[in-house]
């Protein structure tokens, strides 16, 4: 759960040292193990795992894919300084193709983030060419920490304004509009869409998807890149670029449209309060990833884990069965924050986020916990700041945890109050900031708590 935390959320699990001490980022490494050998081929597994909503022939996929070695790419438009989790189910299906022996292609657009694909509501905001260009080294550097660059098939980065820019607009219209039916292009579902709103489209916009099959166009004859994979509402972007290939070349490219994540319930998959869960840490916490992935339904935790880790099929079957038989321990929970955070953000960051959830909500040692870490977790919980040490009945009032202070005298009387870990006898005590990082944890109940961040 994110944001602040309501009264009586559980939001921490304690994790298995045996758990945390197996989870590594060898994922993400060049030793990493091929993939699940239950399958007959790598189709066959991202099939099982759910990453095929639309594709092009799947038989001649299945027989290009479990095949020698091709070259494939998935596209990055820096339309925000940040890739987010929707972009991480592209990013790993980038790696489990790789594992599987082929070539990855990572497209930042420096071009196409200068346009933006249509939304189906309303145009975009273009932004300066000095922020996308700025966006796109950002999202550079995320996607390679999800490749490898050594090796038969090492990955590759790629920018489409390398071979956009130098185009007039003459040689862009002579060379591949002439390709393209207006007709054709009207049925996209984002253009159609657009066009039946109040908003309509413009034709910048409208361009996108000519763009977006050139890439695929210069990919091919660059690198005989034969496959593109995107999220499946890119569907109509998709099938430009394999279309041109064919007009143009003669030839057959394929592309793989992943599914929409939704949550079980329907709403908008990491997503809350309109707060997308950004893969920059600088964005969103490592704390915040990590009770994103623990607070996940047990109607969705298998297919998670299943998308988003490297997990075998064993592995994953065996926490379908701990769901069904002891969905309290939410132990497929807790082994998807940990498998997700830390290839996301590395073993040592997941095992500091760890720690504070388990002292927070656990029993672990607050006192020892890294100062960022511990005040991001309290920074994703109800939280004041005070100028110098405060009184603890105020501070329960302050920060929501009671309604009033008759009511704070009477828990603190009860002996439902704890300060820093330490159970508050006394009503005169103060909140100090005596933790790592100058911050105070109050906790009313075993569950309920807020921060106090002494900035004198």
């Amino acid at each position: 759960m994110l944001g602040s935390l309501p009264r009586g959320a559980d939001a921490g699990h304690p994790i298995a040292a045996d758990t945390l001490k197996h989870v590594s980022e060898t994922a993400l490494s060049a030793t990493a193990p091929a993939n699940d050998p239950t399958f007959d081929g790598v189709w066959d597994e991202i099939v099982w795992r759910g990453l095929v909503h639309v594709s092009t022939d799947a038989d001649a996929l299945r027989e290009l894919l479990n095949g020698d070695p091709i070259t494939y790419y998935c596209g990055f438009d820096p339309t925000a300084p940040s890739l987010h989790l929707g972009n991480l189910v592209q990013l790993l299906l980038l790696r489990r193709l790789q594992l599987a022996g082929h070539r990855p292609l990572g497209l930042v657009g420096g071009s196409t983030g200068l346009i933006g694909d249509p939304r189906p509501t309303a145009e975009r905001t273009l932004n300066t060419k000095e922020t996308v260009g700025e966006w796109v080294q950002r999202l550079r550097g995320q996607v390679e920490r999800y490749l490898d660059f050594t090796g038969d098939n090492a990955a590759r980065m790629v920018n489409n304004l390398d071979w956009t820019a130098p185009l007039s607009a003459i040689d862009f219209l002579r060379e591949i509009g002439k390709h393209y039916r207006v007709g054709t292009m009207l049925k996209k579902d984002a253009v159609a869409a657009r066009l039946n709103s109040d908003a309509g489209i413009s034709y910048t916009e409208f361009s996108y998807q000519i763009l977006q099959g050139l890439d695929f166009l210069e990919l091919y004859r660059q690198y005989d890149c034969l496959l593109q994979t995107g999220g499946s509402d890119q569907w109509g972007n998709l099938t430009s670029g394999t279309d041109l290939i064919r007009r143009v070349e003669g030839a057959t490219a394929h592309a793989i449209g992943t599914p929409l994540i939704t949550n079980s319930d329907g709403t908008k998959f990491g997503k809350s309060e309109g707060n997308a869960i950004w893969l920059d840490p600088e964005m969103c916490s490592p704390y915040r990833m990590y009770q994103f992935w623990l607070g996940t339904a047990d109607d969705d935790v298998i297919q998670r884990l299943k998308v988003f880790t490297f997990l075998t099929r064993a592995e994953i079957e065996h926490y379908e069965q701990l769901v069904r038989a002891e969905p309290f321990r939410r132990a497929a929970q807790k082994r998807l924050a940990v498998e997700v955070s830390t290839t996301v953000h590395g073993s040592e960051v997941t095992a500091a986020v760890v720690a504070a959830s388990d002292a927070l909500f656990g029993s672990g040692d607050l006192t020892a916990l890294d100062a960022g870490t511990l005040r991001s977790a309290l920074e994703e919980l109800p939280h004041i700041e005070a100028i110098s040490p405060i009184g603890v009945v105020q501070a329960l009032v302050d920060t929501g945890l009671v309604a009033s202070l008759g009511e704070a005298r009477r828990a603190i009387a009860q002996g439902g109050v704890a300060l820093d870990g330490v159970r508050v006898a006394d009503e005169g005590v103060l909140a100090t900031g005596a933790l790592p990082g100058g911050v105070s944890v109050l906790r009313r109940g075993k569950k309920t708590l807020a921060g106090v961040f002494v900035t004198g």
